[in-house]
Order: C-alpha cells, then sequence, then structure tokens
C-alpha cells in the first residue's frame, strides 16, 4: 500500500482548519524533463524544506521533489505544539546513550526551539506561535514523577521553565475533572503548522531552492551521482536527502526497517461560545495517555483536538466519530458541540521513540521517525543535514549514534505486530494500569 495516495486526493490538501485558514502559495511545478543539482531533496515537508533552505543559504544548488504540495504530509497536519528537549526524557536518554550524549540531545531540543523562532521572525512567517505546552496526567500517582522531572531540568539542565500543577491548579487551567496534576512547560509552544511549512518553503525558493510538487520519486539509483526519477523526470545529484518520514514506501529498506508510519487524527469544532470551559489560558496540551490527546484552542475560538485510535493504514471512515470519543472523555461538557472539520494524518514512529539519522548510502542521508515529537525537531533535522551535506557532521553523527532498534517482523510483519502493541497500551489506558 502506498500511503502517499491511500488516504488523500492526489495533490489536494486535506480539509482541514489549518487548510482552510492557511494562504496557500502558488503551485510549484513539476518536474519534467532530465535536471541536475548538487542536492536533491525528497520530500517537502519541514525537514526537506528546512534542508532545501539552509543549503541553499550555504550556495548550493538544490532540488526539492515533493509528491503532492509543500507541508502536504504530517507538516501541516499536526498538533502544532513546539517540544522542549526529545521525546523521551533526560533521564531515559541518560541511560540509553549516557549522561554527556543526553546533554547534548537536550541542547538540540533548544536550538530546535530557537531555530523555529529564528526563522519566523527571520522571514516574517505568519503562523501564530503562542508559549505554554500542558503535560497532563490522568493518574494521581504519576503526578511527583512529573514534579520531579521539573525539578531535574531545573537543577541538573538549568531548564527553569517548567511550572508544576497541582490538581486544583491542573483543573483551573484545563477545564476537565480527568486530570490529576502535572506541569506547563513556558519554554514551549504552538503554532499553526501548515503555515510555518508554507513560510520556510516559500524562503527557501526565495534563496534558490528549485521546488517541484507533484513530482514523486518512484526510484533512487545510487552511484558517484545519484540518480532520482520520477513519473515525468529526473535528477543527477551529488547528494541525496531522504526527508519522507511517513511516506517513505518501499525507497530505502535500511530506513524502513526501523521508521513505521501510523495514523493520527485531529477534529476542529465549531467556534467555543465560551473557549474557558475549556482552557484558560491560551496554551496547548498533550497528556499520559499511551494513545495520547492533545488540544489547544484555534485563534478563532475552536478546539483543536487530537486523538484515538486506528491500526490500520486506510483512515477510519467517519473521522470526527473516531476523535469525539476520546474529546468527550476529557470535556464531557461539549457534547453539543458540532465539529466542522476532521482530518488524518500520517506520521512515523521508532521503537525507541528517538529520530532515526542514518547515511543509507555514502552520498545519502536519511532523517525520519519523530515519533510525534516533530515540530521543531524535524525543522532541526533538516538544518543538521545541511550542515553534514556541507562536510559540518558533528551534530549529524551525534544523532546517528542513537541506537535504534528494527521493529520486530521486518517491513511484512511490523504493521500487524505493532497493532498488537498498540491495542494493548491502549487496553491499559481504558483500565487504568
Amino acid at each position: 500500500m502506498n500511503l502517499l495516495f491511500s488516504n488523500d486526493r492526489r495533490g489536494e490538501y486535506p480539509d482541514s482548519w489549518y487548510a482552510a485558514t492557511a494562504t496557500l502559495p502558488a503551485p510549484f511545478p513539476e518536474l519534467r524533463g532530465e535536471t541536475k543539482a548538487d542536492v536533491c531533496i525528497i520530500g517537502g515537508g519541514y525537514t526537506g524544506l528546512s534542508a532545501a533552505l539552509h543549503l541553499s543559504q550555504r550556495g548550493f544548488d538544490v532540488v526539492l521533489l515533493e509528491a503532492h504540495r509543500v507541508g502536504f504530509g504530517a507538516s501541516g497536519r499536526n498538533g502544532g505544539q513546539v517540544g522542549s528537549g526529545q521525546r523521551l526524557e533526560q533521564d531515559a536518554l541518560e541511560r540509553l546513550v549516557g549522561r554527556d550524549d543526553a546533554r547534548t540531545l537536550w541542547q538540540f531540543g533548544e536550538d530546535a526551539k530557537a531555530l523555529i523562532a529564528q526563522l519566523i521572525d527571520a522571514h516574517n512567517i505568519d503562523c501564530g506561535y503562542r508559549p505554554g505546552v500542558v503535560h497532563a496526567e490522568w493518574q494521581a500517582k504519576d503526578v511527583p514523577h512529573n514534579h520531579a522531572y521539573a525539578d531535574k531540568l531545573r537543577n541538573e539542565y538549568g531548564y527553569d521553565q517548567v511550572e508544576p500543577l497541582d490538581r486544583d491548579a491542573m483543573q483551573a487551567l484545563v477545564g476537565s475533572h480527568a486530570y490529576q496534576g502535572g506541569s506547563v512547560d513556558w519554554g514551549a509552544g504552538h503554532l499553526h503548522p501548515l503555515a510555518l511549512a508554507f513560510g520556510i518553503a516559500t524562503a527557501a525558493a526565495r534563496t534558490g531552492a528549485r521546488i517541484h510538487e507533484m513530482s514523486h520519486v518512484h526510484n533512487i539509483r545510487h552511484g558517484a551521482k545519484a540518480v532520482v526519477q520520477t513519473d515525468k523526470g529526473r535528477v543527477t545529484a551529488d547528494h541525496v536527502i531522504l526527508a519522507t518520514n511517513g511516506y517513505l514506501g518501499g525507497l530505502e529498506r535500511k530506513v524502513a526497517s526501523r521508521v513505521m508510519p501510523i495514523n493520527n487524527f485531529i477534529v476542529a469544532t465549531e467556534p467555543l461560545e465560551d473557549p474557558s470551559r475549556v482552557l484558560a489560558k491560551d496554551v496547548a496540551v498533550a497528556d499520559s495517555k499511551f494513545v495520547v490527546n492533545y488540544f489547544r484552542l484555534s485563534a478563532d475560538n475552536r478546539l483543536l483536538f487530537g486523538g484515538g485510535e486506528s491500526y490500520g493504514y486506510r483512515f477510519p471512515s467517519d473521522i470526527a466519530a473516531t476523535v469525539r470519543k476520546p474529546m468527550l472523555e476529557v470535556f464531557p461538557q461539549l457534547k453539543d458541540a458540532k465539529i466542522d472539520y476532521a482530518w488524518g494524518g500520517t506520521l512515523a514512529i521508532t521503537m525507541n521513540r528517538l529520530p532515526f539519522f542514518t547515511r543509507p548510502a555514502d552520498n545519502m542521508l536519511s532523517a525520519s521517525g519523530y515519533s510525534g515529537h516533530g515540530v521543531a525537531l524535524a525543522v532541526l533535522a533538516g538544518q543538521i543535514m545541511a550542515e553534514a551535506t556541507a562536510g559540518q557532521a558533528e551534530r549529524f553523527d551525534v544523532m546517528s549514534r542513537i541506537p535504534t532498534p528494527r521493529f520486530p517482523g521486518g517491513g511484512v510483519l511490523r504493521s500487524p505486530m505493532l497493532a498488537l502493541a498498540m491495542s494493548w497500551y491502549a487496553m491499559r489506558d481504558k483500565i487504568g494500569m
């Protein structure tokens, strides 16, 4: 199954609140015929667009190929949360990679947030950035660890932006009795993800990157010069950057064995008469369930709520119903709220929920598997791969040292095995284990 075309109409953005409210750029031309470039980038999401921008700024001749439209995939459909650090907490990272690399990975997370802010400022990207991401705990027994982690970040990493919340403070901020406490990270934030993608694409094109939409790559021939083949053209390049994330398909088996595509779903309610009933402040929230619920208010006072379970590669026939169920678990007061938009998207995860950086070939770099933490990290990944292409691979090498296990079952059985595992953890959520 080719996820590029399984759930979406070719070249059309999903019927999302993001697509309805962003100013779409003029289409970039399809690649036709043969061309040459210093670097060919495959994928027009955050990673590819950031790589194109940073390489063009360094003077490289860049061609970027996107099968649909820029920002079409997870980069334009996600929850918009710009989180701190990595997907794993620092104590888990210290056990996995050692204290020194864990500190470096934390700094990369800080670099990623700073890069988002710098790009917004430098290129006048109107994506509505707001500070504040809440980490909400379903179970009271998990609140002490949440607060201890805030202490660890402050005492050992010098990060003092996390405010612990007890049950009363949490429920004063988030209008739900579901949460027993948690914290709010004021150094993190949220934004309009599709507008961010469009802004980076526009900046990359202005600096000289040649962007081609509707240019599906179906083959890469490796060699001293790589040949990247699309339906109607091909690019001969000195370097290739693979930036496809959940839409990799069969392009590179070395990556596919460690990076798994999964689907996620979001709804936007009608504008709420009293949005303070759900959020007292303009913050984003992610909770502690294994199948995470995440939500925030839109600029026009809708609740944007992500969640729900689907373990096949096809989107459910009724996305609104799929997401409404967890939404009402958190906010039963919205039982009469109309759903105006409902959409799905494909992201990618790894076994350890950390991004997978690798060199599939001598002149090819790949970064993917952001595991729901990709708004900032994917943009940083593009910058890191631009550096490595230019011969400055220190940050790339740190990321590539992270041990990334293969999924059990390889490319054939990984999906049904993941479905079994996800079903198990979803059951644990339901029974409160």
